[in-house]
């Protein structure tokens, strides 16, 4: 058994620190890089490679709505075209970064509110997924469990890799609960951890309602803007490992 163990990276901006990222990466394999649009910058987004690489963690592109100031958490009205052309942009600018260090990127993770409106949203999902194919079809595309972006990848011929998230609650449906709900983020370590090995092991999750939801992935999303998030991390990678679950980052697509 092996899952992956990402997280969302590279968030700084500017003058700006977000996130714990020096403390987590050792404890993850793949990091999800902001790319400029929702957080993010150039000499952020080299430095974050950097990183990664120092720790041998897969570096992934993690496209967001044009949204600094929402953080790309706020729902938007967008056409196919213009995301197609924003997912490119942004997927594009780190290949490129991530070249001039001698790193391929793995995968692609769409951020936030547009990760979520693209689970739903066919369209949405296949303008990401046409973007992502067109810059480099090797690429891999990850999303939730049966989510149209799955779907969407699949139909342009992407490998595509279902995520969960560690700290995040979830409908009854197997939707993660709105950031504007109450318990949406779960912030019990304890808790946390023990909902991570659940999804490992017997690929499930408690909903809200306490339901088990059926939750087949290869790979689970941490946050590292969580406080405590680099205890939180190491404390989810041992039990992991504790469990005989091979911690390791899925690969390219072929």
């Amino acid at each position: 058994m092996q899952i992956d163990l990402n997280c969302d990276m590279g968030e700084s901006f500017g003058a700006y620190t977000i996130g714990r990222d020096a403390e987590v990466m050792p404890s993850i394999t793949s990091a999800n890089v902001a790319c400029g649009f929702h957080a993010g910058d150039p000499t952020v987004m080299r430095e974050t490679v950097r990183l990664a690489m120092a720790h041998g963690v897969a570096v992934g592109a993690h496209p967001g709505l044009p949204d600094l100031v929402g953080f790309g958490r706020r729902e938007m009205a967008i056409g196919a075209r213009e995301l197609e052309d924003a997912v490119a942009y942004q997927v594009g600018a780190l290949a490129g970064l991530a070249a001039a260090e001698g790193v391929r990127l793995q995968h692609v993770k769409a951020h936030g509110a547009l990760y979520n409106m693209a689970a739903k949203d066919p369209t949405l999902a296949d303008a990401i997924a046409r973007a992502v194919a067109a810059v480099d079809d090797s690429l891999v595309l990850l999303g939730l469990p049966g989510s149209e972006l799955l779907r969407a990848g699949e139909r342009h011929g992407l490998r595509v890799v279902a995520e969960a998230f560690a700290d995040r609650a979830y409908e009854p449906d197997g939707s993660l609960v709105s950031r504007r709900k109450p318990g949406a983020v779960i912030h019990d370590p304890a808790a946390v951890v023990d909902r991570v090995r659940r999804m490992a092991r017997e690929g499930v999750v408690r909903a809200i309602d306490g339901t088990d939801v059926r939750l087949p992935v290869g790979t689970i999303c941490t946050h590292g803007d969580t406080p405590g998030a680099d205890e939180l991390v190491r404390r989810i990678r041992e039990a992991l490992e504790r469990d005989g679950v091979r911690v390791q980052p899925f690969g390219r697509g072929v």
